[in-house]
This record gives C-alpha cells, sequence and structure tokens, in this order.
C-alpha cells in the first residue's frame, strides 16, 4: 500500500502523520534537524536552503506557540512566511476549505501549514492537491482535532535521541490526558516505530482511550507503578477545551493522583528525563520544583522545535 506522505522516490512529500512513516524517513529528518542545531544546542543555523519559496501558515485554530515556531523555522529557512487567521476570514464568508487552499495555491504558494479543530483536514488538503494536479505544493500537519501532531512526535523523538542516543532500550511514560491529545498518538507512532520497547500509558481510566494495547503500549491507572524505573517521562496538559462533560473530580484531586512531584520522578531512573509539549499547567500535572529542576527538558525541547520544523519543510521543499 503506496503512503500517500510519499512521493513515487519514497521521498517526503507531504507530512500528514508518523503513522505508517518507514523508520529511515523519522531518522532522515531528526539526522536533518541536528544539522540545523549547532554546538551548544541552545541556537539554530539560519540556512538558504528555501529562498524564494513561499510558506502559508493556515491556522484554523489558534496556536501562538506551534504558529511562531513554525514561523521561526521558516524565516531561518529565508522563506517567505504568510499567516493567515483563516477563523477571521474566508471560513466565516462560508467558503469551503477547499476553495481557500484553490485561491492560495493560485498565489503560488509552495508549502501549507495547516492546523485544524477536524482531524483528517490537512489529509483532505493534501488529497485534492493531488487529485487537482497541484503537486508542487506540500502540506505540513500543524495538529488536526484528536488525530495527530506529527512535528510535535518529531521534535519529541528529536529531544529523546539527543539525551538519551539510543531508543532500543528505553522506557518511555506518557503522562495525562491521552484520550484528547494528539501529541500522544504521534509521540506513540513515533516511539513503536523507532523500536522503543516499551510504551506505558498513564491516566485515570476517563483519559485513556481503548485500543492503546493494540498500539503496543502498557496502560496504568497507578501513576507510581507506571513511573518505575522509566527513562522518560512525557507530561500532557489537561485539554479542558476538547472535553466534554465532567471526566475529572478537580486540578486539585487530579494533581493529587497524576501530578508530576520530585517524590513520584523518584520512582523513575535517576537520569530520566521529564518531557511537556507546553504549555504547562504548574500545580494541574507537574510540580513547578519538577518544571524547573534540573531532570527538565522543557525548554530545549522549544528549541529543538525550530529545528525539526526547518528539516521537515526543507526536505518537502527538496522532494
Amino acid at each position: 500500500m503506496h503512503n500517500p506522505q510519499l512521493n513515487k522516490n519514497g521521498e517526503l512529500q507531504h507530512l500528514i502523520t508518523l503513522e505508517g512513516l518507514p523508520p529511515a524517513v523519522i531518522t532522515r529528518i531528526l539526522d536533518t534537524a541536528a544539522s540545523f542545531v549547532s554546538v551548544g544546542d541552545r541556537e539554530v543555523k539560519k540556512v538558504p536552503l528555501m529562498r524564494g519559496k513561499s510558506v502559508f501558515n493556515l491556522f484554523f485554530e489558534n496556536s501562538t506557540r506551534t504558529r511562531t515556531t513554525f514561523e521561526i523555522a521558516s524565516k531561518r529557512l529565508s522563506a517567505d512566511v504568510i499567516n493567515l487567521n483563516i477563523s477571521a476570514s474566508s471560513a466565516s464568508k462560508g467558503e469551503s476549505l477547499l476553495d481557500t487552499v484553490d485561491n492560495l495555491a493560485a498565489m503560488h504558494a509552495d508549502m501549507f501549514v495547516v492546523r485544524h479543530a477536524q482531524s483528517g483536514a490537512p489529509y483532505l488538503i493534501a488529497r485534492h492537491l493531488t487529485e487537482t494536479n497541484q503537486d508542487h505544493v506540500h502540506v505540513v500537519n500543524a495538529g488536526d482535532g484528536r488525530h495527530a501532531h506529527p512535528t510535535q512526535g518529531l521534535l519529541d523523538m528529536y529531544t529523546i535521541r539527543h539525551y538519551k542516543k539510543d531508543f532500543r532500550n528505553l522506557t518511555v511514560a506518557i503522562v495525562g490526558d491521552i484520550l484528547h491529545s494528539r501529541v500522544a498518538r504521534s509521540d506513540i507512532h513515533g516511539l513503536t516505530t523507532l523500536g522503543v520497547p516499551e510504551v506505558r500509558a498513564i491516566g485515570p481510566r476517563t483519559l485513556l482511550p481503548g485500543g492503546l494495547e493494540q498500539m503496543g503500549v502498557r496502560v496504568f491507572n497507578d501513576m507510581n507503578e507506571g513511573l518505575k524505573g522509566v527513562d522518560v517521562i512525557i507530561m500532557l496538559r489537561l485539554q479542558n477545551e476538547r472535553m466534554n462533560g465532567a471526566l475529572l473530580p478537580s486540578a486539585q484531586e487530579y494533581f493529587k493522583s497524576y501530578g508530576l512531584t520530585p517524590e513520584r520522578l523518584a520512582m523513575a531512573k535517576s537520569d530520566a528525563i521529564v518531557m511537556h509539549p507546553g504549555p504547562m499547567n504548574r500545580g494541574v500535572e507537574i510540580d513547578s520544583a519538577v518544571a524547573d529542576g534540573a531532570q527538565a527538558v522543557i525548554l530545549p525541547q522549544v528549541t529543538f522545535g525550530i529545528a525539526v520544523r526547518m528539516a521537515v519543510m526543507s526536505m518537502l521543499a527538496g522532494s
């Protein structure tokens, strides 16, 4: 079965999801990202790989952080960036998603970075571009519904590889609101594809989706049990905006059972790293002492995120 994200030469044509991407493609993205991070891990180089190309940020859903990092990544690649806050414009005039896409493609767009509240919207756009012979336009999914957030998954893989070197002997725990988290899905696909032998999901039953075991994940409802001996902890925020009905008693109760405190962190390996896709709710899913502590790599994740997004965009532009 042909992967719609790859062109006939097996190169990346679109980035919609990490599910089904070959390990070699993921590894190549991580290697490319590494070439953009300068010594000291704090700076990302500026390179002219996309000079003369136009990147349209199509954000149908708000996200300051993701949009900003894509914008910085585009500028570091010397691309022209056009930010469109679509919720305020064409969508409210009744124009369909694909009409908007056709109009923008006619403006010589080279790449669409798409964030949408509906799962599947970036795939729909990519398929439409293929069907209308506009294959020169590439699509990057910057988060769709509960489905996927592939560049966040990739930057998480990059961060883990940076600190742990090898995926093949790690135990990784993903903690919290996995039910509503597209990041968790992308992380699980990335980790299992790259050969992590044990991926754990920790959370209350109301926030864990069915089918995790089929994805190769071990499920824990007890935080202390789930954190025993892990190498990497990925904390997720409570996605209150995507919750319908009362899935939790209160933020305080949640923190009591599932907040990452120094005491709970001590259950993990002594050199375990703590990650978070942001924005963090301090005192809800993570204690400030942990968030600001020596084992947290939350700020380096942001820097690596710019390099990873540069890698994805430059590979798409070159394919």
